[in-house]
């Protein structure tokens, strides 16, 4: 190339050298301005995963604490511990390296001490990681941890498993610069300080995601063998059924939750009654009182399991009394807000005309039926009922009473396609319309709308997305925001779906906290 001899064709020349250079200048800086950006929205994914994740964890640490579950899911738990002891590790490993390269590079930035001053820089991962063997020590370390993941799992499982997760090295190519195709140099020979910073952070990524796919793996295995519950339910089992005034009257309150198809059965049964087919769990139970006084039933109960029968003793009490005022609670021994509590009342010696009810602080409405009431309360604790008579002289006067828990309906049970949580096909929860509040074996007509969720989604082997907001006063739906609607429809099979936040309103108008549901598409 000649070079010209006029000053002006001379000066021509390098301004358009100058402004290249300016041009390339802007390029560089627009490229590590973009790994800065990529390197913090990994970070920002990083915790959101390990933070999903450290739920499941806490979820089967939870597990190996309930009854009968501490040497079934002891084995599991402890294989979790180690996953993400070592997971743990290995991020501080990996966080150790970046500050050893921001500090090669010359140190933090004063603007954001996050990054490094120099983001440009190309010395310091080519001296550290390729000069000095940093990066064969790295390549081991990620190989050794995938290998103890693989591990962790089982044998018939760890196939599969090797293909999906994330934690891998990539075998690197061979070519003219780098003929022995040496892992270190073609991931960090003369690369700039903040795309370093970028890829470790991706490297913690793959650490998460990988930890998170096993701690599900063996969330899921450490109940392959449960009894498999479709249904929950709040129980009452009254120690008296009845009871004269100035009795004490007592009760226990369980949740209780049983599978529709798996019917338990009765035996060993004394005390009197008869007992009929189960029928949602429940085997129902009947007599004619007889007697005066506490009467005491006993029997067992059995279960079939996959692990063998499971045979626990029951008891009840109930009480046969004598003439007097008495108060049948039609449907339970307690009073609910926001519904109609159905009552009977009935006197010895009087006219079913003659009875009425008095109870401060409720609402007593006459129904078609004489003799039945039904009772409305507005608040939490206690209430006196007097059962009054009107005598064959003319005046009223109190026959009887007792004293009634007044209490909340229970909160319900938040559901997508008839699951509170746990495995579901892909295809099945696409189709789902919205989470539903579900109040199981109330006796009352008691019904509860969602008014907001959050919904986020771990895809298999992506990052986590979410969490979406979606709220409606009329009762919440998965389209009432379109994140949702867009996420939901890519749902397939390994996925995790996270439905949180969940805020339901029923009778009594007051807001309910529903636990969050887990869904793990297959």
């Amino acid at each position: 190339m000649s070079i010209p001899k006029e000053p002006r064709q001379i000066m021509i020349n390098l301004m358009y050298l100058v402004l290249t250079a300016l041009l390339a200048l802007n390029v560089s800086n627009e490229i590590l301005n973009a790994f800065k950006t990529l390197s913090t929205s990994i970070d920002r994914s990083n915790k959101s995963i390990e933070q999903k994740t450290n739920e499941v964890y806490a979820q089967i640490k939870a597990n190996e604490e309930a009854p009968g579950q501490r040497d079934k899911v002891r084995p599991y738990r402890e294989k979790a511990d180690e996953v993400v002891k070592r997971s743990n590790a290995m991020v501080a490993y990996l966080q150790d390296w970046k500050h050893r390269i921001v500090m090669e590079a010359g140190g933090y930035s004063e603007e954001d001490t996050t990054m490094p001053d120099k983001m440009d820089n190309i010395d310091a991962t080519t001296h550290l990681l390729v000069e000095k063997k940093g990066g064969d020590s790295l390549r081991k370390e990620i190989l050794k941890l995938r290998q103890f993941m693989l591990e962790q799992v089982k044998p018939s499982d760890s196939a599969a498993i090797a293909r999906t997760i994330p934690l891998d090295i990539v075998p690197a190519t061979a070519n003219d610069h780098n003929p022995k195709a040496d892992w270190s140099i073609e991931n960090f020979e003369h690369m700039p300080a903040i795309a370093s910073i970028a890829l470790f952070s991706k490297f913690v990524n793959d650490v998460r995601s990988t930890q998170s796919l096993i701690i599900n793996k063996l969330f899921d295995e450490a109940h392959l063998k449960d009894i498999k519950f479709d249904t929950i339910a709040a129980v009452a089992v009254p120690t008296t059924s009845y009871a004269l005034d100035g009795d004490k009257i007592e009760a226990a309150i369980l949740l209780a939750a049983f599978n529709k198809s798996n019917k338990p059965v009765v035996k060993g049964m004394s005390g009197g009654g008869s007992v009929k087919e189960a029928k949602n769990g429940i085997v129902p139970w009947e007599t004619i009182a007889h007697g005066t006084g506490l009467q005491t039933v006993r029997g067992k109960i059995v279960l079939e399991t996959e692990a063998g029968p499971i045979e626990k003793d029951w008891k009840f009490e109930y009480m046969v009394g004598t003439t007097g005022a008495s108060m049948q609670l039609d449907k339970m021994n307690v009073f609910y807000i926001g519904v109609d509590n159905p009552v009977t009342v009935a006197a010895a010696g009087y006219s079913v005309e003659d009875v009425s009810l008095d109870i401060p602080g409720a609402v007593i409405r006459d129904s078609s039926v004489k003799g039945h009431y039904n009772i409305r309360v507005s608040k939490v604790g206690k209430i006196q009922v007097a059962i009054k008579a009107k005598t064959k002289d003319g005046p009223v006067k109190t026959v009887g009473g007792m004293e009634v828990r007044v209490k909340k309906i229970p909160d319900p049970v938040a559901q997508v396609g008839g699951t509170p949580g746990g495995r579901m096909q892909a295809s099945t929860f696409r189709i789902q319309i919205a989470p539903a509040a579900v109040l199981e074996n109330f006796e009352f007509d008691a019904k509860f709308r969602i008014v907001s969720f959050s919904y986020s989604m771990l895809p298999k082997g992506g990052d986590i997305v979410g969490p979406f907001k979606a709220a409606n006063n009329v009762g919440t739906r998965f389209t009432d925001n379109p994140d949702i609607t867009q996420w939901k429809g890519r749902a397939k099979a390994g996925d995790k779906v996270f439905i949180e936040d969940i805020k339901a309103v029923g009778p009594d108008g007051k807001e309910r906290n529903l636990a969050s549901i887990l869904l793990s598409l297959y």
